[in-house]
């Protein structure tokens, strides 16, 4: 008798939330507290280091591979660097933001370091636990915990800081962090046991994933299939800020009703790519971020009201969520025996590398251009990633 699937999705579910509601507020709620603290913007900016780990976990997911030689070794290691964590996390609350400031940034940095290394056994452990046939939902899971998370993080969370203060919040976060744990605590896997081939896991494994035969097509189509709608996500609170759009309004749109579009869209792309499968699944997407594009472009050429604005914003951000699950996906299925983690890792970091590049990059296409200049650039790429889709995804690939 297997596990049921309800109690693989949520427990999915609750460990990607874990990661990505601290995640949202750090990167996020944190300048805008530091900002009104009257920190200087070298300083906010200094901020932005935190993501360093989840760039670079690539590194040390070949070791965790190699020590977790079973499913209960991977949940051990899950339940270690969250309690870690955890308990960062909740030591930050005790610092002061004025006088430890670089204690704080030194400590975010050690936390986001355990969480990176959650995710690669998470990852793992969710490829481990989940039949082909349902890693779309599962992905669904992780892409709607994540979209969840930013809802929560970037939102709720600075209402909870406006009435309770840094201590409370921070007490609260590691809380959420640790009642997270409680449905993989109480997990018990009734699939056969697994164990890994061989134990010669090493750093050269992540060269030889790249020597696979075919991969390259996959890799290009991992590095560019964002490329399309990074750009204007980027670029959106800028644009927002420039037609004259308050901060409440921004903050609403962008912090709550676009993450939670994203969330819903991640939720129905498990049942469309069960429906029509992962390949038609990659052009839809791709459809919609050329329509994205276009919506864009029109209304780049007048002052939109919010009722204009508000469903291409939705559009984009519905477009993020479907995109992210058919990526998670396609990605699970290139993973060698043994090395899940590492093998998931290196192409999730891909996509992330990518759509760092093409946002900062974004950012100066749009000034030197203008917005709608961006935005039909955006098109071009857009057209391009719909075009090469069928070459470059080839399911015989996946396992």
């Amino acid at each position: 008798m297997q596990t049921k699937p309800i109690q693989k999705y949520s427990t999915l579910l609750s460990l990607y939330l874990a990661q990505s509601i601290p995640m949202s507020f750090f990167s996020t709620v944190m300048p805008v507290i530091m900002r009104t603290e009257n920190f200087s913007l070298t300083s906010i900016g200094l901020i932005q280091l935190i993501k360093l780990p989840w760039i670079l976990k690539f590194i040390w997911a070949p070791m965790i591979d190699k020590s977790a030689t079973t499913l209960r070794k991977y949940k051990q290691w899950i339940l270690f660097s969250e309690l870690f964590y955890a308990l960062v996390i909740f030591s930050i609350g005790f610092l002061n933001l004025e006088t430890n400031f670089t204690t704080i940034i030194v400590l975010m940095l050690i936390a986001f370091t355990a969480s990176a290394t959650q995710d690669i056994a998470t990852d793992a452990f969710a490829i481990l636990i989940l039949r082909k046939d349902q890693r779309s939902f599962g992905n669904s899971m992780q892409s709607a915990g994540t979209f969840l998370g930013t809802l929560t993080g970037s939102g709720v969370l600075l209402v909870i800081y406006h009435y309770y203060g840094w201590q409370m919040l921070l007490a609260g976060l590691a809380t959420f962090v640790l009642i997270a744990l409680i449905p993989l605590y109480f997990y018990k896997s009734k699939e056969a046991s697994y164990s890994k081939p061989d134990k010669t896991i090493t750093l050269k494994d992540i060269y030889l994933f790249f020597t696979q035969i075919g991969i390259g097509k996959r890799v290009i189509l991992l590095v560019f299939y964002y490329s399309g709608i990074i750009g204007i996500l980027t670029m959106l609170k800028p644009w927002m800020v420039d037609l004259g759009y308050s901060i409440k309004e921004i903050g609403l749109i962008s912090g709550i009703y676009g993450p939670a579009s994203g969330a819903i869209m991640a939720f129905a792309a498990g049942f469309i790519i069960k429906y029509i499968g992962k390949k038609k699944t990659l052009l839809l997407v791709s459809l919609m971020g050329l329509l994205d594009g276009i919506y864009f472009v029109w209304l780049s050429s007048f002052t939109p009201s919010l009722t204009q604005l508000l469903p291409a914003i939705l559009m984009l951000w519905g477009t993020y969520g479907m995109a992210s699950v058919a990526i998670y996906t396609i990605s699970m299925d290139i993973v060698r025996k043994g090395r899940e983690g590492t093998d998931f890792t290196l192409q999730i970091v891909l996509t992330h590398l990518s759509s760092l590049i093409i946002a900062v990059g974004s950012g100066k296409v749009a000034q030197t251009i203008g917005y709608d200049g961006l935005f039909k650039i955006e098109i071009v790429i857009a057209s391009l990633v719909l075009m090469a889709v069928p070459f470059l995804y080839k399911q015989e690939l996946e396992n």
